[in-house]
């Protein structure tokens, strides 16, 4: 690996590609994540962080004077993943958060999209990612907006410590009084990709803070039910995504819905056939609409939750409820909201990948394209990545074996590159003490 520096002398050994080296990756079978079918004897010329050209091997404008040139014929290479769902700093823990980081830049994962943590340390992994001091995916963070009854949750207090939960701009309370236009502009001011509103909000309230962040440029990311406001409210309120499927049960509710932490009982039963008319009513308009769907949908069934009997209710559920939201047209997104244990070699995408493969009963390229283009498009940056095309980031992950043919050829990856900058399977260790290995 070269070791670079930038401008102030700080060690970048993951830097994006320098504009003007040339770098041409022969011989791939590509699948380009824009819905296309794979195409084969492909070469993509790199310079720098952007791709140049995307051609047949034997295009003259896979020929470039000086260019370095990597044969990775009989590799199969997609964009790279996205993670459209995680958490990195609840509670803050920077060593964790890169070991997290480190195994998914490995694992041909080029961004994540961080839905609200203590942004004080999330704003600086965004920044060490970016400039290339450590080795992990982009981030795409959100500041988070909630009713004030929310901010007893022992997770508020964790990610503000030394302030006071509600009353910091990456996690405010927020009520019918609330200035919007400086609230806004107080997330915004984080950095953050977008707002993210989670809880404890009545309808009108989610449709006002929805209707201040795009009027400022800034989108959306919510609960699928927020509570009071139920499924179908946030949609219509505008929202840009919704996360976790199974919160989508709650447009059903036999009675109105109360707070995050009085949540009615669903009726699984009905509901696990796939066949709800009222979910098909939401599934359409979010689909009109363009709302992206985070699914998370083997979050029930993570190692943690095993032979929980009210977890494997709700992966049956979120079975269900994906398969519907596939089959309408839903746009869907490939978010965890967990993790593997820190030995294990891959993260939990490959998991939510396969789960949704293998339950869900949705094809390999659907998925692959939820996993790369519309995980992009989920997190605002859809302009910039997801996809293998001209004036795009060089972001891909390369596979001996074919994911289309196998989801779990995942597990044959062997090159990351994000930002033009490679980033080989077999440097990664998990850096794990030894007596845990």
């Amino acid at each position: 690996m070269t070791l670079t520096t930038d401008s102030a002398g700080a060690a970048t050994p993951y830097a994006p590609g320098e504009r003007g080296a040339v770098v041409v990756y022969r011989g791939v079978t590509l699948f380009d994540g824009t819905g296309a079918p794979p195409r084969p004897a492909t070469s993509i010329v790199v310079d720098g962080p952007v791709i140049r050209a995307v051609v047949p091997d034997d295009d003259p404008a896979a020929a470039v004077d000086g260019a370095e040139v990597v044969d990775l014929t009989g590799r199969f290479v997609t964009p790279g993943l996205i993670d459209a769902h995680q958490h990195l700093a609840t509670p803050p823990d920077r060593p964790a958060a890169e070991a997290v980081l480190r195994r998914l830049a490995h694992s041909g994962v080029t961004g994540v999209r961080d839905m609200a943590d203590d942004l004080r340390q999330i704003g600086d992994l965004a920044r060490a990612a970016l400039v290339g001091e450590i080795a992990a995916p982009d981030i795409h963070y959100a500041a988070l907006m909630a009713g004030p009854g929310f901010f007893d949750d022992p997770r508020t207090h964790q990610v503000t410590r030394g302030a006071v939960p509600g009353e910091v701009p990456w996690m405010q309370a927020v009520t019918d009084t609330t200035d919007l236009p400086i609230a806004v502009a107080l997330a915004r001011g984080t950095h953050a990709a977008a707002i993210k509103v989670y809880a404890d909000l009545e309808a009108p309230l989610v449709a006002a803070v929805t209707a201040e962040a795009h009027r400022q440029s800034i989108p959306v990311w919510a609960h699928a039910a927020v509570f009071p406001a139920t499924p179908g409210q946030v949609v219509a309120a505008g929202v840009d995504t919704v996360s976790h499927v199974t919160l989508l049960a709650h447009e059903t509710a036999t009675r109105p819905l109360t707070s995050y932490r009085d949540k009615p009982p669903v009726d699984h039963a009905s509901l696990v056939t796939g066949a709800d008319g009222r979910l098909d009513a939401l599934f359409a308009r979010m689909r009109e609409q363009g709302v992206v769907l985070d699914a998370t949908a083997s979050l029930w069934s993570s190692a943690e939750l095993a032979g929980d009997e009210r977890a494997d209710a709700n992966t049956e559920l979120a079975v269900a409820l994906t398969a519907q939201a596939h089959r309408a047209g839903v746009e869907l997104a490939t978010g965890t909201d967990y993790e593997t244990p820190p030995g294990d070699p891959f993260p939990a995408l490959y998991d939510e990948l396969a789960f949704l493969v293998r339950r869900c009963g949705i094809p390999e390229r659907d998925v692959l394209r939820s996993a790369t283009l519309v995980g992009a498009r989920s997190a605002g940056v859809g302009h910039l990545t997801g996809s293998v095309e001209p004036g795009k980031l060089a972001d891909l992950a390369v596979f001996t074996r074919d994911p289309l043919a196998d989801i779990d050829h995942l597990r044959t990856v062997t090159l990351t590159v994000k930002r033009g900058r490679r980033l080989a399977r077999a440097d990664y260790s998990t850096d794990l003490p030894r007596e845990t290995r």
